[in-house]
């Protein structure tokens, strides 16, 4: 007959065997029910319809439900930090992007999340450049023209902007890379800025490409330049900034999906597979490309390394522009 010692043991490890062998089972399973993908923005802007384009992908992946949850506020940093205090499980995806994740970085030092410590990053869904768009009453054909004159007339020439959006970065890396100065005038938000430069209040600004195409084809805006390094293939008649004498020069808009950190790696490898298998459906490559966003190197080590180097650039960059956050 076991003495009570014994029989206490035994029982004590029948029961860390049973909790060791039950998130292995668990993580096995995964997922067994609806997944939250966070945005960290309102709905109907380019964060939230890649949000649910890729939680309409991963859906058909996965086979459980993948819920989009829009928590704005602060240019997403509201979002990314309620994201943190969800449980690290692989049931709460968060939508990282050049906001929240790279120019926040630079805004506030003091940030309540570190981008790069304190998610798994799995894959970047989305790019797209910005777009250098005038008013066509505007004399300018050019970059070259537009310097020039900038130059010639130092803070005669103004252009609209949204604090810390990408557009911004844009134009704050442009004046740094061309020497020029001119005067900024802030919206508080995109629409009421597209509506001041279409009517000619604003000559010009820096826009998604996405949201300038219809009126650049509807002769409402001209184009300048695009902000990647490589030729947008819906503007393929429009010079890169780079083509334009400024060698190296970029500035993207983008997404990608991440894991808090603590998140199992079998759990990580899943949602890796997974998005990697959603993001070649013929669906999701026609959504993108048709309103000219580029399709990314798929996972998790080439988005971790671009976070890396977008975070880097623009604190650079609001750094020496002297940039804070509202």
């Amino acid at each position: 007959m076991k003495s009570k010692r014994t029989l206490f043991l035994s029982c004590l490890l029948a029961s860390l065997c049973a909790c060791v062998a039950f998130p292995a089972a668990a993580q096995a399973d995964y997922p067994s029910k609806p997944i939250k993908l966070i945005v960290a923005f309102p709905p109907g802007g380019t964060s939230d319809v890649m949000g649910r384009l890729m939680a309409e992908e991963l859906t058909k992946v996965l086979k459980q439900p993948v819920v989009v949850e829009n928590i704005g506020g602060a240019g997403g940093v509201v979002g990314m930090d309620r994201a943190l205090k969800m449980p690290a499980d692989g049931y709460t995806i968060i939508q990282t992007g050049v906001g929240q994740n790279a120019v926040a970085h630079g805004l506030d030092p003091n940030l309540k999340y570190n981008s790069l410590s304190d998610f798994i990053h799995l894959t970047q869904v989305h790019s797209g450049p910005n777009v250098l768009v005038v008013h066509p009453a505007q004399p300018f054909k050019s970059v070259k023209d537009l310097v020039e004159f900038a130059k010639k007339n130092p803070g005669k020439l103004d252009y609209g902007f949204t604090h810390a959006a990408s557009g911004h970065m844009a134009m704050e890396l442009f004046k740094q890379t061309t020497g020029v100065f001119m005067t900024g005038i802030p919206y508080r938000g995109g629409g009421p800025m597209l509506n001041d430069l279409l009517a000619g209040t604003v000559p010009m600004i820096f826009i998604n490409q996405d949201v300038a195409l219809p009126h650049i084809r509807a002769g409402k805006l001209r184009p300048l330049a695009v902000t990647s390094k490589e030729r947008n293939a819906l503007y393929p008649d429009v010079p890169t900034i780079a083509e334009s004498g400024y060698q190296g020069f970029e500035a993207l808009s983008w997404s990608g999906l991440s894991v808090a950190k603590g998140t199992p790696r079998l759990i990580v490898d899943k949602l890796e597979a997974a998005m990697a298998q959603a993001m070649q459906s013929a669906n999701f490559r026609q959504r993108l490309t048709s309103v000219g966003f580029v399709i990314p190197p798929i996972g998790s080590q080439p988005y971790t390394t671009f976070v890396k180097s977008e975070l880097d650039q623009w604190t650079r960059v609001i750094k020496k522009a002297g940039i804070k956050s509202e």
